[in-house]
């Protein structure tokens, strides 16, 4: 009898040890989710102002017209990019368009000192540190998660249930380190 209360724990506690770990899997997996959100949310957010930022512009630089074509194809690129990866490279293509916006605007006195162009400017600023905050936050829950799955004895748990390996948020660092180019 002794023998069968025994079995008895020691399944109770394989099956509490299961539980746990299977719902700090979903735990990680729900993070993970609410950041890509967080992420999204903030990218709408500066799809939403390049529109008004480039009508902005082109009362002042209407020569220009190569450049704002470009933000506005690397916006839509990014809008309508689908997995992890290919929105980190339409990221990337858009924040280098919107560099070299910004420094053509360098070029039109009139437009740096404009306070709509300003504002505009300032709300993209903030926007792209939310992003950046955003992706960090992501990346952490993809790094927990891809741990635990990655880890034994949890391992285990993640190929019985399933639980997949998630892609990092990562921008290439290659494209922030060319120089903006300005051409004429």
């Amino acid at each position: 009898m002794k023998i069968i209360y025994i079995v008895v724990a020691v399944i109770v506690i394989i099956l509490a040890w299961i539980v746990a770990i299977y719902n700090g899997f979903i735990k990680l997996v729900n993070r993970t989710r609410e950041a890509w959100s967080d992420i999204e949310v903030q990218m709408k957010r500066r799809y939403d102002l390049i529109p008004n930022l480039i009508e902005t512009v082109k009362g002042y630089a209407t020569h220009e017209k190569r450049v704002l074509e470009e933000v506005t194809e690397a916006r839509v690129r990014a809008m309508n990019s689908g997995g992890i990866k290919e929105k980190g490279e339409a990221e990337n293509m858009l924040s280098g368009t919107l560099k070299t916006l910004f420094a053509v605007s360098e070029n039109y006195p009139d437009l740096k000192a404009n306070a709509n162009f300003l504002e505009l400017q300032r709300e993209l600023s903030d926007t792209e540190n939310k992003i950046q905050s955003a992706r960090r936050f992501y990346n952490g829950n993809v790094r927990d998660l891809n741990i635990k799955i990655e880890s034994f004895p949890s391992n285990i748990i993640a190929s019985l249930f399933k639980f997949q390996k998630k892609e990092f948020f990562e921008l290439e660092e290659e494209a922030a380190k060319d120089p903006v180019k300005v051409s004429f």
